[in-house]
């Protein structure tokens, strides 16, 4: 697209939307609680309050979770999900809104941002409601970033606590709340009690469960269920505590080792946290996407190599790459492997790209993950720590450094039980918090060395993986999601229309949505 046109593109979206609707003084005079603010502020969120750039990071975002979704469905266990809970466009848009969800999520190719993998619930859960209730296209993209502020938000107060990553599944109790009243348009007092309720018991996953069974659909699945039925109960009648985040007995005191209650309500219509998207290229989980980039670029420069021509692999990357890689390494034996675990696994994904110049959900299913060249050459990965890369994932806004400068010193205890007393050392004294996430990063970086058995080595490095927040995936998101899409089997006109999602009308969306799944 060219500068002119992308400027009139930009130009003719901000003229499109509504006029900013005030918010009224009893209700700023009453936000004593950050949830009752929060609920305020994203009630009355409408298309003229949201920056052109932050939309457009929307569509590209349903565009990329559409494509996490097919690929799901196109999975074994993807049909089996289907089998027991139906197809995502069944006719209730609560138990499509779950089926969506679930579908989105286990492979590990779904978006992230500070704070959270959001897009299982604020993407699916508006698609969902959006198509049932015949919305508009700015007003599905208008649901889609109210649910990423409020999903971000309250994870974001509980980042330095014992959940990360997938496994802090309190992310979709937010956004799938915060998806549905959007579409809903329903009043803040309706969204307060519905996040009181589903708050009142948020989810806890289990690792064992997590990593060796197919119990990881569920991880989005079972939360989403909850917040149906919180928002349906608020409907009816039912109040949540509105201090249910920051009180001594509620949310944070048993999920943050160091409480970020502040960040709830932070920066309202001027810090978006949809700015700190990242989109999945690849699936897997923290650190695969760097690694993968790196064997691609290596594939391309040797060609097709066998085990036999390899030596060694060394894959240097973050302690936050090392962390989820060794605990998945303890459940990963070769093709039998349970997929919760494989997604996690560093040296199958690096070894495959070696091997064939790319990876992909194919890879995670059978015939190809019974390849034994690729267990063969995976035995010759070791990963190592590079300490310069966690410094520069800690300096990142995207997964934690935002919450530890948010924290300051209060962030030592935790940082110490992640990463012991190097790691204190490492981050040093958090910098302040700085002010909008316009230029976020997420480093989660990689390196890695292939050894040839003819004495050649070969070396590449990625800081910033192609598709995470950084001024690459800034300058050409859309056409980034645009190739992920196609290349699971999306059509080119679904692909070709979603620039044009904000202009669509009701009947528009829906058959546009139509046209994703039902091909």
């Amino acid at each position: 697209m060219s500068a002119v046109l992308a400027e009139r593109v930009a130009r003719t979206l901000c003229e499109q939307w509504e006029q900013p609707r005030p918010r009224p003084a009893a209700l700023r005079a009453h936000a004593d609680t950050p949830l009752r603010e929060l609920s305020q502020w994203a009630a009355n969120l409408r298309p003229r309050d949201i920056p052109c750039r932050v939309l457009k990071l929307a569509a590209s975002q349903v565009l990329s979770q559409i494509a996490s979704i097919r690929a799901g469905l196109a999975h074994p266990l993807g049909r089996k999900l289907v089998a027991a809970f139906g197809h995502p466009m069944q006719p209730d848009p609560r138990a499509a809104a779950g089926v969506l969800a679930a579908l989105g999520s286990w492979l590990n190719l779904d978006d992230t941002a500070y704070a959270g993998h959001l897009s299982n619930s604020t993407v699916a859960v508006p698609l969902a409601f959006a198509y049932a209730r015949k919305l508009d296209g700015l007003s599905l993209l208008t649901a889609v970033v109210a649910a990423n502020e409020c999903a971000a938000r309250i994870t974001a107060s509980a980042t330095l606590g014992p959940l990360r990553g997938q496994s802090a599944v309190h992310t979709h109790l937010a956004g799938a709340v915060a998806g549905r009243l959007h579409c809903d348009r329903a009043p803040a007092e309706l969204w307060q009690n519905s996040l009181g309720l589903a708050f009142a018991m948020p989810n806890w996953p289990l690792m064992r469960a997590f990593l060796a069974s197919d119990a990881r659909l569920f991880n989005t699945f079972t939360p989403v269920r909850t917040a149906m039925d919180a928002c349906d109960a608020a409907a009816a009648g039912l109040h949540g505590a509105p201090d249910i985040i920051e009180h001594q007995d509620g949310f944070l005191a048993r999920f943050a080792t160091v409480p970020l209650p502040q960040a709830v309500a932070k920066g309202l219509g001027s810090r978006w946290h949809t700015d700190t998207l990242s989109f999945k290229m690849h699936p897997g989980g923290p650190g695969i996407d760097a690694a993968v980039d790196c064997a691609a670029e290596i594939h391309r420069e040797l060609g097709p190599i066998g085990p036999d021509d390899v030596a060694e692999i060394v894959v240097e990357a973050s302690l936050y790459t090392l962390f989820a890689g060794e605990r998945a390494a303890q459940y990963v034996n070769g093709p039998g492997s349970p997929l919760g675990a494989l997604v996690l696994d560093v040296p199958y994904p690096v070894a495959t790209t070696l091997l064939t110049g790319e990876f992909s959900v194919d890879d995670f299913s059978s015939p190809l993950l019974d390849d034994p060249a690729r267990w063969s050459l995976a035995r010759r990965v070791r990963l190592e720590h590079d300490t310069e890369m966690t410094r520069e994932l800690f300096l990142s806004e995207a997964p934690f450094g935002e919450a530890v400068r948010e924290a300051g010193p209060l962030a030592t205890p935790w940082l110490r039980g992640f990463g012991g007393d190097e790691l204190v050392d490492l981050v040093g004294r958090p910098e302040a918090v700085g002010g909008d996430f316009s230029r976020s990063t997420k480093a989660t970086g990689a390196r890695v060395t292939v050894r040839l058995t003819d004495g050649r080595t070969v070396t590449r490095a990625r800081l910033i993986p192609v598709g995470a927040a950084g001024p690459d995936t800034r300058s050409r998101h859309s056409e980034m999601v645009r190739e992920k899409f196609l290349s699971v089997g999306g059509s080119h006109q679904v692909a070709d229309t979603v620039g044009a999602l904000h202009r669509m009308r009701p009947r528009g969306v829906r058959r546009w949505i139509e046209a994703a799944f039902l091909d």
